[in-house]
This record gives C-alpha cells, structure tokens and sequence, in this order.
C-alpha cells in the first residue's frame, strides 16, 4: 500500500493545484477520525450526532470550493473594501466531490454498521485517493474497495492483458470520438445564435455522444489501470443510450453515482415520505435529482437538469401503472418496433435535458431550446461530411464504438475474443494503436466530469 499511496499523491499533485493535496488531507483526517468516534459510541443519538457533524466537516471543503465563487460576486458590490484580485479567484475542486462522496458513504456505511470503521490510515488514504479513480470516480463502497487494497499483490498476466486492452479503448473513446466531436459541439454552442433547426438538433445528439465517450473513456481507463494491479472497479455504464426509459437510463449511465443516491439520498427521503405512496416515491425522486444538480456545479443550468431529470422520473412514477396495464391489452406495446421508439423516445429525453446541461448559459439554453424546430441555419457549414474529413471520422468512430460495445457487453463475445488466433488478436490490438497515432485530436483537451 505505500507504493500505490505514494503514486496517488504524486498522480494527485500533477494536477497543478498545491491547495487539493491540503483538502484531500484534510477530509482524510476528518473522514477517518469520524468513522472511528462514530463505531466507538453506544447511543444512537451520540453516533447520529457524529454522523452529522462528520458529513459537515467532510462536505465544507467541497461546498467552499463549488460554491465560493459565487459569494466572491456577491462581495463586489463592496467595491473598494474588498481586494479585487482576490474577487477573481476562480477554485478548481478537481476529483473533490468524487471523494467526498466517498467519505459521506463510508461514513453512513459505519453508522448503519454495514461495516467496521477503518483503523489504518495509510488504506483509507488510499480507498478515498486511489490514483486511477481520484479524478473522475468511480465511486467505490468501502466494502467493496478495501479488501482489495489489503489484499497481498500478485501479478496477473490475464488481468493485465485485460486491463492494458481496457486502457486504450478508454483512451480511443477519449482522443478519437470525444475530442473530434467536440470540435463541432463547440462551433455551435460558442456561438448558438448563429444556428437553428438542425444545426442545433445535430449538435445536441454529438454532444449526448462526446460526453459518452469522454466520461467512459476516462472509466475505461481506470479499470484498465486498477485491473494491473489486481483490483476491480465498479464499471460505470452500461450502454446508457439503449435505455427503454430516463429510470433505465439512470441504472445504465454513472452507475456508482446513481447507487450513491439511490442508497443515501432517495431512500431516506422515500422512507420520509413514505405516507404520500405513489406521490412520496415521485416526491423522493424530484428533491433527489434536484440535489443532483446542485452537486453538479454552482449555475442554474445545472439546476435545471436537475429538475427536467426530476420531472422525467417523477412523471415514470405515475405512468408506470398505466403502462403495465395497456402493454397487458396491447400485444403492439410490447413488440420490437415499440421497443425501438421507447429507446429512441427516452434518447431524445436525454438530449433535451443536456441542453441545459452544455449551453455557456440559461439564456442559451433557452435559445437552443426555442430554435430546434425552426428552420434551418448554419447546417452546411457543420456538416461538410464529405469536405471535412474530421467530422467523418468521429461519426465512423461512434459507429465503431457502438458495434464493439454492443457486441463486447456480452461475455460470451469477451470470452471468444481472447481465445482468437494469436495473429488475430495482435492484427486488433495493432490497429487499436495504429488508430491512436494516427487519428489523435489535441490529447490534451481536458476530461468533462473532472471539473465535478
């Protein structure tokens, strides 16, 4: 364990941001003291006590940092009391929310006694700062991850092999997909009053795509690293745009974060409002998803995500019962062409509610919003498919990336994958490199999720 905390400070300090270091220590500190007053008390009210004042302590630095720059522009009407280069200080919280939600669920978890408190700091230093997982999750249980890191090290030959192949399909997914199509995303959401109809409408879906293949990408990447060191990750999707509805697409797409509010946010506050019934559950949902935006970033188009989530999930809650019952009288209902527009339906659902989540600003947004249907500016100059060998390229790779997930979710294909002919497993893995040097898009540009 030294070996492997020692690189996650060191991956942790290549960031640039000295301060994080002091954050991530500090909610160390206060994480692993709390878990152990908390296992140590007898009294349910001085173990809940606990709880509360170590979540406090736990999400300050969190909160300070999301949500700081906002009270610094309340502070500018202060005008000449105020030092202004300290009112344009602008805190990056990088990796912060992921291990804070960590140590919240840690702590929780210790409270219910679904798991003993931690008495070595070194392994719990490393369950929150684990390098592969720092920046952009996943979200691990203790229970899940510790055991692991506690674990004596053997070297895997099968493991690696899986994990290097891991690693560089995440890395394709991010330099070749994600970071072509960004350059089209950003033509039109830098500038949305220069495009409507389907200009706009296109833009919208590369980016549900881009965001795809970033955010997993990035995943990819970690389980591959973790998988070199015998340690499993919770994978965090699970083909999220083939969802049959918004409550399926949230069982598909950042799966430890959704469990995270599943388990310590929707639960307790469905059990609060458990005497509302049907209504509670819906009620549960919309605060739950509404918190979610919050958590997201201090700006009302996250909130608003948020909220169009809340709504979506909400209003399931109220349809389900009505849908059971005319798939029962309507063979129609449950046949593959309603299967597909259910996909397709909750796809566009999705998209919608990015809208909000890419657009600089609300008012954008709503731009974006009031001129999808309208008609058509800007399209040729977004498009050129056949001039612009650029965007073809990203929409072959999406393509390519589409049909090997698809394929490779299941396990009988994993299996038979690895058991190909030797020259043909390394004609695969040739070309997977080949594709990297070849088709590379500025690697630099910065992963979406790891500003959350």
């Amino acid at each position: 364990w030294p070996v492997l905390l020692l690189a996650s400070f060191v991956f942790y300090a290549a960031v640039g941001v000295p301060y994080l270091i002091a954050v991530f220590l500090l909610v160390t500190l206060a994480a692993f003291a709390g878990g152990l007053l908390i296992n140590s008390q007898s009294s349910e009210k001085g173990k809940r006590t606990l709880l509360i004042a170590s979540i406090a302590a736990v999400l300050l630095p969190l909160v300070l940092l999301r949500y700081l720059p906002v009270l610094l522009q309340g502070l500018q009407a202060l005008g000449p009391f105020v030092d202004r280069d300290f009112l344009r200080w602008a805190p990056v919280a990088i990796g912060v929310s992921y291990y804070v939600f960590q140590a919240v669920s840690y702590l929780v978890d210790v409270y219910l006694e679904k798991i003993p408190a931690e008495r070595h700091l070194g392994y719990f230093a490393l369950y929150l700062g684990f390098f592969p997982k720092i920046l952009q999750g996943p979200i691990e249980r203790a229970e899940d991850l510790l055991p692991q890191l506690k674990a004596p090290y053997r070297f895997d030959y099968t493991a690696a092999r899986a994990g290097l192949l891991l690693f560089a399909w995440g890395l394709f997914k991010k330099i070749v997909v994600a970071n072509r199509l960004e350059g089209y995303v950003d033509l039109v959401y830098g500038d949305v009053h220069s495009y409507s109809g389907w200009a706009l409408i296109l833009a919208t879906w590369a980016y549900a795509l881009q965001l795809y293949c970033d955010f997993s990408g990035y995943t990819h990447m970690a389980l591959g690293s973790a998988r070199l060191f015998n340690i499993t990750l919770t994978d965090n999707f699970n083909q999220p745009y083939t969802a049959s509805s918004v409550m399926d697409f949230w069982r598909r797409w950042h799966i430890s974060f959704s469990r995270c509010l599943l388990d310590y946010l929707f639960k307790p506050l469905q059990m609060r409002f458990r005497d509302l019934r049907t209504a509670g559950t819906a009620l549960a949902l919309f605060i739950t998803f509404f918190i979610s935006g919050l958590w997201h970033g201090a700006s009302w188009c996250f909130v608003v995500w948020g909220l169009l989530h809340g709504i979506f999930l909400a209003a399931a809650v109220f349809w389900r019962p009505v849908q059971k019952t005319l798939a029962k009288k309507f063979a129609l209902l449950r046949s593959a062409p309603a299967r597909i527009w259910k996909v397709f339906f909750t796809f566009q659902l999705v998209c919608f509610a990015w809208i909000f989540f890419r657009a600089r600003t609300l008012a954008d947004a709503g731009y974006v919003v009031t001129h999808l249907f309208a008609s058509s500016r800007g399209v040729s100059a977004l498009l050129g498919l056949y001039e612009n060998t650029g965007l073809f390229l990203a929409l072959t790779s999406t393509l390519c990336v589409v049909v090997i997930e698809s394929l490779g979710s299941r396990p009988s294909w994993q299996a038979r994958f690895f058991r190909l002919p030797l020259w043909l497993r390394w004609s695969a893995y040739y070309l997977l490199i080949l594709s990297l040097l070849l088709f590379n898009q500025d690697s630099r540009n910065a992963f979406i999720y790891m500003r959350f």
